[in-house]
C-alpha cells in the first residue's frame, strides 16, 4: 500500500476530488473517534461534536452520511437513542450481535443511552 493510500484510509481524497464533500481534519477526526467506540456502546452526533470541541452535530451527520460505511456507523445515534434514519433494521442486527442495551416501546426500539453512552 502506498503511503498516500495509507494516509487516506477513509477515501477522503477521492471524495474531495469528486467534489462530493469537503474532506478536512474535522471529517477525519470524526471517523477516527467513531473507530474508537467499543462494541456495545454508542455516541450521539452531538457528543462526538462536543468531544472534538465543536457544536456541529449536523456536520458530524454529514461526515457519517458521506464516509460512514467505512466505520462502525451503527454506533453513532441520535441523542434520544434512535439509530440513523433509514438504517434501523440493519443497525438492530449489529446492536443485538454486540449486546448493545436497548429499550423497546410501541414506536420501535431505541438505544438505552444511560447504559450505552460511551465517553472517551
Amino acid at each position: 500500500m502506498s503511503r498516500a493510500a495509507e494516509n487516506d484510509r477513509f477515501g477522503l481524497r477521492a471524495h474531495k476530488a469528486a467534489g462530493d464533500f469537503e474532506a478536512d481534519a474535522f471529517a477525519e477526526a470524526v471517523l477516527d473517534l467513531v473507530m474508537q467506540i467499543p462494541p456495545g456502546l454508542v455516541m450521539s452526533y452531538g457528543s462526538i461534536a462536543a468531544e472534538l470541541g465543536s457544536r456541529a452535530s449536523r456536520q458530524v451527520g454529514k461526515v457519517m452520511a458521506h464516509y460512514g460505511a467505512e466505520v462502525p456507523w451503527w454506533r453513532v445515534v441520535h441523542s434520544d437513542g434512535r439509530p440513523a434514519d433509514g438504517h434501523e433494521d440493519e443497525a438492530l442486527g449489529h446492536y443485538r450481535a454486540e449486546g448493545t442495551p436497548l429499550r423497546h416501546g410501541a414506536s420501535g426500539y431505541r438505544i438505552a443511552m444511560r447504559d450505552a453512552l460511551w465517553r472517551p
